[in-house]
């Protein structure tokens, strides 16, 4: 085992009961977690993450992140509706225009602190 494996380990097997109870009395049901992997797996995409940015601009419609990205309507299209599935996107329709917007200010919360974090290193 090389030495950088070895310290992501303990050296002496031990169990603080006190943590693992205290820990244990907060572990999210499987509901939740199987919501936060979804969100975090959808982030783990570029081209939505791209998408997620430009909407944190402000409004846009398909056509104006397809522009934006470089990329065609149709793979736009496909992308956000899967983040409007996560519901880390919606959409307004106006006539034969569809607008869309970050959900809500978790989401703008979640991607800007997830850029700040980024942006540290």
């Amino acid at each position: 085992m090389n030495k950088h494996a070895q310290s992501d380990v303990c050296e002496k097997q031990c169990l603080h009961l006190d943590r693992v109870e205290r820990v244990r009395g907060t572990m999210l049901t499987d509901e939740a977690t199987e919501g936060l992997a979804e969100i975090f797996g959808l982030l783990g995409d570029r081209t939505r993450v791209r998408i997620l940015h430009a909407l944190s601009q402000g409004e846009l419609c398909v056509c104006d992140i397809s522009a934006v990205l470089g990329t065609t309507s149709s793979a736009v299209s496909h992308q956000l509706r899967l983040l409007r599935t996560a519901k880390l996107v919606k959409a307004r329709k106006e006539g034969k225009m569809v607008f869309y917007t970050l959900d809500d200010e978790h989401v703008r919360q979640l991607f800007a602190q997830g850029l700040e974090h980024v942006l540290e290193r």
